[in-house]
Order: structure tokens, then sequence, then C-alpha cells
């Protein structure tokens, strides 16, 4: 008779992650010859990103945000498997810096519902003025539907620390991994998502230059170790600056191989 064996369960490959990369707007007049042909609509630029791209990050929601009925629009029109991720209004990060979300927090849940299957990540960028506060971050945190999820972005250099990377983690929001000058790039996943504002490579301007096909396979190199981990990555590019954006974004993704 053959030797008794044990038997074992198969374990299974672990899930690698989706990479969606895109820009952060999509509404540019000097994007024009870049992305958009000469003269094309307004009204006509958000398809013709589609096109290109996975994914976006709304960023007028900023200083403006938009109505529910805009939301359940943009689920409508944007084609299937395309996400979006949305900046946090500033009357909540930047008025209230957090402190009493509630009111705002009803607003954003109501958009996310319309937005629908389309909804990526909600981005909460903190003023460089506000210096770390615990229990501020964990009340906005608990107090998000844990449905939404949510990304935070850090300015003040009291926010690197182990306890709040910890906080984070118990709420499944991700660190917002940033590049940009002045800004400490700190890789840390603290989500089952990782989420990248990719801001230029200028080291002394915000939101200026063109990232090089170095620096860029460096990024690609990053995205896949996360990706390997079984992780979605979210990167945004914000050098809108003479198109570097969409240029950036569009060697990122074929470094990725369009993943």
């Amino acid at each position: 008779m053959p030797e008794s064996q044990t038997w074992a369960p198969e374990t299974a490959a672990p899930r690698r992650g989706t990479a969606w990369i895109g820009t952060s707007g999509w509404s540019y007049d000097h994007w024009e010859n870049v992305l958009y042909p000469p003269k094309l609509a307004v009204r006509d630029r958000l398809a013709h990103y589609t096109a290109r791209f996975s994914t976006v990050e709304l960023n007028a929601s900023f200083y403006r945000w938009p109505r529910d009925t805009t939301f359940a629009g943009w689920q409508r029109r944007l084609p299937h498997g395309f996400t979006m991720s949305v900046k946090a209004p500033r009357g909540l990060t930047h008025a209230r810096k957090l402190y009493n979300p509630e009111v705002w927090i009803e607003r954003i849940t109501r958009c996310w519902h319309e937005l629908g299957d389309k909804r990526a990540v909600l981005l909460a960028q903190l003023p460089p003025d506000l210096a770390r506060d615990d229990a501020r971050l964990d009340y906005f945190l608990a107090a998000l539907p844990d449905w939404i999820r949510v990304s935070v972005e850090f300015r003040h250099s009291s926010w690197d620390d182990p306890a709040v990377y910890e906080l984070l983690e118990r709420h499944g929001a991700a660190y917002c991994v940033m590049s940009g000058a002045q800004l400490p790039c700190i890789l840390r996943a603290t989500a089952p998502f990782v989420y990248v504002r990719l801001h230029g490579p200028d080291r002394d301007h915000l939101y200026a230059g063109s990232y090089s096909d170095q620096d860029l396979g460096w990024w690609a190199e990053r995205i896949s170790e996360w990706q390997a981990a079984g992780k979605d990555v979210y990167a945004y590019f914000n050098n809108d600056g003479d198109g570097n954006a969409v240029r950036n974004a569009a060697t990122l993704l074929e470094l990725l191989g369009g993943t």
C-alpha cells in the first residue's frame, strides 16, 4: 500500500490589485492639442478624457460642492468601469477643519449614493496650518459611513507619527502618498487601497514640471509592489501645466502595462 499522505488545501494566490491612473481634473483649456483636438466643445471634454483614462480625481468639488443631480448625471454619463475620486469641500476641510462634520458628511453621503458604481475614493486634504489632532481626525473618520473609501492628505509635518498611521488603519482610511515640492514622500499603505497624488517634480513649486521617465519608472515599481500585495492603487497627476499630467499619466500607464 502507498504511504498515507496528509492532505492540505490549496492556498489561493493573492489577488493582484488594480492600478487606476489618471489626472486631477479634466477640463483645462491648455490641454488643447495635448489631450483634446482643437476647438473641442467644453461639454465634450469628459467623454474624450474617458476614452484615454479609466479614472479621474474631481478637484472642482473642493471649491464648490456639486449638486446631487450633478453626481447622478456623472453616474449616467461615465462609461462602464470608469471611476471618479472626489476631493472633499474646503468648507469641511479648511473652514471647519473637520470640526462638527455631520452636515457636510450628510451631503457627501447623498452624492456618493448618486455616483453609484462610478465612485472611487473621497480625498480629504487637510490645510497646512492644521497641526496634528488625533481626536478630531478620529471623530471625522468614525462619522463617515464605512462604505465610503477615504484618503487623508496631511500638509502639516506633525501628522507624521506611527500613532496617526495606526488610527488610519483602524478606520480603513488611506494615508495619501504625496510627491511634490516641500512635501514628504512617505510610502505608507494604511488601507486595502493606496492613494497617490503626484503634484509635480519641481523642487520649489507645487504643480509644476514634468516627471522624467526614470521617475515614472520608480513609481511604476512602487505601484506594482502594492498591486502584488493585493492593494488597488489610485494615482493622480496634479501637474496640469503644459499638459504634463496627461503625458505623465499616459507614460505611467504604459510602464504598468495598461493595468
